[in-house]
């Protein structure tokens, strides 16, 4: 587990919040010298300092701990409870749930190596556009040592997608940054979305039927934009 902030985390954070470092380090009560020390990595966050962070930048979940130690727990019951934790509207009658870090949770769910339910992964791109701000630079690591970039990167064009749907520029801007970063590290062979279980007859048809936006990505599914209970 990781419960640093990380410097790219604190100035994502920050300018996810609409905060210049001059005022940020004002509310902080910190000189702009220091905040930037801290958003280049070379001073750490105290204790005291990281509190008042969180409450200012409103982040929330994405402080908690990473943790890519305990994926192998993780199954659709359990990625629908954590959705519902961090506020996805698609499961209201989940609660009580144990909150944990979004990328987290979408690590588990584009990691896993059996089936998740097509519930849970509709929820996966309003989880990247809610939580935009997430470890990011943490998240990528960890999919390529999985050899599983392709399906975060179909996941956050989706979100994408939704986000310039919404009208939501400072979400796009991020999910798009991200997108080109995992782009330049697609794999050429063939994945599905979580769906192992697929047949092969399933296998030839979504071949042939898929979306631009899942060939693209070498993924197995006919998953769109268009199709997600948020989207409109």
């Amino acid at each position: 587990m990781d419960d640093r902030l990380r410097p790219e985390q604190l100035k994502l954070a920050r300018t996810a919040a609409g905060l210049t470092q001059h005022q940020a380090a004002d509310r902080l009560g910190v000189s702009q010298a220091y905040l930037a020390l801290l958003e280049r990595g070379r001073r750490p966050v105290t204790a005291q300092l990281k509190s008042r962070i969180v409450a200012l930048y409103r982040l929330g979940p994405v402080a908690l701990p990473l943790d890519a130690e305990n994926l192998g727990g993780w199954d659709s019951s359990s990625l629908a409870a954590g959705l519902a934790s961090l506020g996805y509207p698609g499961f209201p009658q989940l609660t009580g749930v144990q909150i944990h870090n979004p990328a987290t949770i979408l690590l588990a769910a584009v990691a896993a190596a059996g089936d998740i339910e097509v519930r849970v992964l509709e929820a996966l791109p309003w989880l990247a556009v809610h939580y935009h701000n997430l470890d990011w630079e943490w998240l990528i690591r960890e999919v390529k040592v999985r050899d599983v970039q392709n399906r975060l990167g179909f996941v956050v064009m989706l979100a994408r997608q939704v986000a310039e749907k919404r009208g939501d520029v400072v979400a796009a801007g991020r999910l798009h940054q991200v997108e080109e970063i995992l782009d330049r590290s697609r794999l050429v062979r063939e994945d599905t979305l979580c769906q192992e279980s697929l047949s092969q007859a399933e296998r030839r048809w979504l071949r042939q039927t898929r979306p631009t936006a899942a060939s693209h990505w070498n993924l197995l599914t006919d998953l769109t934009a268009q199709l997600l209970p948020y989207a409109a």
